[in-house]
């Protein structure tokens, strides 16, 4: 898909099907998906599972999200993106995001529960190696869960 702002075009190496494997222990693997949406200026998610395993941790099971969708614009004054998130939870969320160098990195800075992403795309394009840390002071920050993305189906043309 043509897509105008050359901020906008550093997100193609998201679209397209990925698996995402968080890395805790007896959690399975989701998928998400990247697709343009209004002829490129707006970048849509959606994430979902299968079935949660009942090896997955008892915290995991009953907090997990799925499915969720998202919805990535860009202020082209800063080039810095907003993701507008939400859940099957209720959860509704908005997160500041920057998608350079390979680099991907979402926040949130919110009273009692701050995030934080960081995401590496490998050199081929194909996988994410990621981890969100969370805080509830701001200030100082730990690691909630690591994550994998692997791509599973590629952009198309």
């Amino acid at each position: 898909m043509e897509v105008g702002h050359p901020a906008l075009v550093r997100l193609d190496a998201l679209v397209g099907r990925w698996t995402v494997q968080p890395k805790v222990p007896g959690v399975g693997t989701a998928w998400t998906e990247f697709t343009w949406q209004d002829e490129g200026a707006y970048l849509h998610q959606v994430s979902d599972i299968d079935a949660m395993p009942d090896t997955a941790p008892q915290v995991w099971r009953e907090n997990a999200p799925f499915p969720t969708t998202a919805l990535i614009g860009l202020d082209d004054a800063t080039e810095q993106f907003t993701m507008l998130y939400a859940d099957a939870r209720g959860v509704h969320r908005v997160y500041q995001m920057t998608f350079a160098d390979g680099e991907w990195r979402m926040w949130r800075d919110a009273p009692g529960f701050n995030q934080r992403f960081i995401g590496t795309l490998s050199p081929d394009g194909d996988t994410v190696e990621a981890r969100w840390k969370i805080s509830k002071d701001g200030v100082t920050w730990d690691v909630d869960f690591e994550l994998t993305y692997a791509r599973i189906v590629p952009t198309s043309p």
